[in-house]
């Protein structure tokens, strides 16, 4: 693949997408040299991360968590630029503040802040399991060890030379790289600890890779490294910030956004050179547009759903992954989210607020279900609020079902950062954790009324009786929207799930098997899911243009037109 069109000139890149990994696509090659033009279907960008403003209240309608700080700190000192000059980044303290499901008779739940003092976590761990404060702390270092073999070797990578990973450090830690790998996440926990909530503390990150800690491969311990280790931080302002501050980089670099334009289709004509005897390939020559244009390209980068791409947006002999491949893959999960605006103040709340189901398994079950399970499936009560557990009466054996009560999550920014909300008010963000089915939500008032369900339980949960009474601004989103507004696969509010068969060199490729010029990055590529994870796959788009294969991240700064003759 090259970099230059064949008169000679920068290439014309076309990427489709201005969520965080096409921005950040888009500022590197610009910066290499390339003629760049962003399409946003929206008429903003930042894609799932956006931003919603009303009445005073401000909203990041998508990631709240600022993880994984070093992969930002380096796409910028890609880019010949300091973060320190576009975020304010705040610590958080507490981190976060967990809420126990109330037991019989208690009328309130246990909390439990994790503070930015480690040591102080540990003797907190200490006191509620005795041991638990060593366990945990030994946890937490090979948490680290793991993150940095992450980092170093498997991050990095297109996976283009799977030789290239190895490394002696590697090879001498392969014994325990295999049990991290052979192991669910919530058995190497349960070697660990053995209280309920400290499980849930070192489990929980499973929901950021859409998926449960029953069904992630021990590796991921890692993500503990980054609340136990490196502590939660904040980007005054809200998650936005970052976006606004990569989309200002990218256009400072030359590239062009075009909001409100949607590629409905991506143009591809016959093209051997190169492969095997028998494969058919081609090459991109540009998009579609909804309104009937086209826009020539040299080389399409896909920033949006991967299965969008493939299975909407390409001709099917132009497909590198087929239907039957995607009837064995497993979307990660979704959500029902509201965003909320409440009058009065609530000390109640930290920033981050985690509420935990005793019964944590079986909040799991609901959500995944089994995969053989009809699709579509009813999954509502029959006054449309949420099924219990058990499901309603009409869901086949096994299907997803939203969980009640649900393990769930609530930002409360305002506690930060004031002005994300008028004064005397708060604004809150409740994430529940849903089945990937389009089918929830999508009856009229549906979502509105689970919600008001789930936060009635944060509401006896926390000891704030009036919560409702309170609420002076609602928006919800729901899986309906999410494939609606992002023609998200399945309605997935992340994309496909981080189970060790959908992971690393098991992970779709970040350039299409058929289409020689034609690119992937995001969530549905690798290296994964979040935000992080989006930020890498923009350089690992750099790395296959530039034909590098090594392990590890590039060195920083690029030169400007760093891709010139390439």
């Amino acid at each position: 693949m090259t970099a230059r069109s064949d008169s000679g000139a920068p290439s014309r890149v076309v990427i489709i997408g201005g969520g965080i990994a096409g921005l950040a696509t888009a500022a590197l090659l610009a910066r290499g040299g390339a003629d760049v033009t962003v399409l946003e279907r929206h008429e903003q960008v930042g894609g799932r991360a956006g931003r919603w403003s009303a009445e005073g209240f401000t909203f990041d309608t998508g990631p709240s968590w600022y993880f994984m700080p070093e992969a930002f700190d380096h796409l910028f000192e890609l880019l010949g630029r300091d973060v320190g000059d576009h975020l304010r980044l705040m610590r958080l303290d507490p981190s976060y503040r967990v809420f126990t499901e109330p037991g019989k008779g208690a009328s309130r739940a246990e909390t439990l802040d994790v503070v930015a003092d480690a040591e102080a976590n540990w003797r907190t761990f200490e006191a509620i399991e005795p041991g638990a404060g060593a366990a945990m702390r030994e946890y937490a270092s090979g948490a680290s060890r793991a993150y940095r073999i992450a980092l170093d070797r498997f991050l990095y990578t297109t996976f283009q030379r799977v030789d290239r990973v190895a490394s002696p450090e590697i090879l001498r830690r392969l014994p325990e790289l295999t049990r991290l790998l052979s192991t669910s996440l919530s058995e190497h926990i349960a070697r660990s600890v053995g209280s309920p909530r400290l499980r849930q503390i070192l489990g929980y990150h499973a929901v950021f890779l859409g998926s449960s800690p029953y069904r992630v491969p021990a590796l991921y311990s890692l993500m503990s490294h980054l609340d136990l280790v490196d502590g939660v931080l904040y980007p005054d302002g809200g998650i936005y910030q970052l976006i606004e501050a990569i989309a200002s980089v990218a256009e400072e670099e030359g590239a062009r956004i075009r909001l409100g334009e949607e590629v409905v289709g991506v143009d591809v004509e016959p093209d051997d050179a190169g492969l095997l005897p028998g494969r058919r390939g081609g090459r991109a020559t540009g998009v579609r547009l909804a309104d009937g244009r086209t826009v020539a390209a040299d080389v399409v980068v896909a920033a949006c759903d991967l299965h969008h791409t493939e299975m909407a947006l390409l001709d099917p002999r132009w497909r590198s992954y087929s239907e039957y491949y995607w009837s064995r893959r497993t979307p990660g999960i979704s959500a029902l989210l509201a965003y909320v605006g409440v009058r009065g103040k609530l000390p109640e709340l930290a920033h981050h607020s985690l509420f935990f189901t005793r019964d944590w398994s079986a909040n799991f079950d609901a959500i995944f279900g089994s995969r053989r399970a009809a699709r579509g499936a009813d999954l509502g009560g029959a006054d449309g609020r949420p099924a219990a557990q058990g499901g309603s009466a009409a869901s086949p054996p096994g299907a997803p079902r939203v969980p009640v009560p649900a393990s769930l999550y609530l930002a409360r920014p305002s506690a930060t950062d004031p002005s994300v909300a008028p004064p005397g008010h708060e604004t809150l963000t409740l994430l529940v954790p849903f089945p990937a089915e389009p089918a929830i939500g999508a009856a009229p008032g549906e979502l509105d009324r689970m919600a008001d369900g789930y936060l009635s339980q944060v509401a006896d949960w926390a000891g704030i009786p009036d919560l409702l009474d309170r609420v002076v601004l609602r928006r919800t989103y729901g899986p309906a929207d999410f494939a609606n507004e992002f023609f998200s696969w399945r309605g997935s509010a992340l994309g496909m799930e981080h189970t060790l068969s959908q992971s690393a060199m098991f992970r779709p490729a970040g350039a299409s098997r058929r289409v020689s010029n034609l690119l992937y990055v995001g969530g549905g590529t690798l290296p994964g899911v979040g935000l992080p994870m989006c930020a890498i796959s923009a350089e690992l788009v750099v790395k296959r243009l530039l034909g590098d294969t090594s392990a590890g991240a590039l060195e920083g700064p690029l030169p400007k037109g760093f891709l010139s003759g390439v």
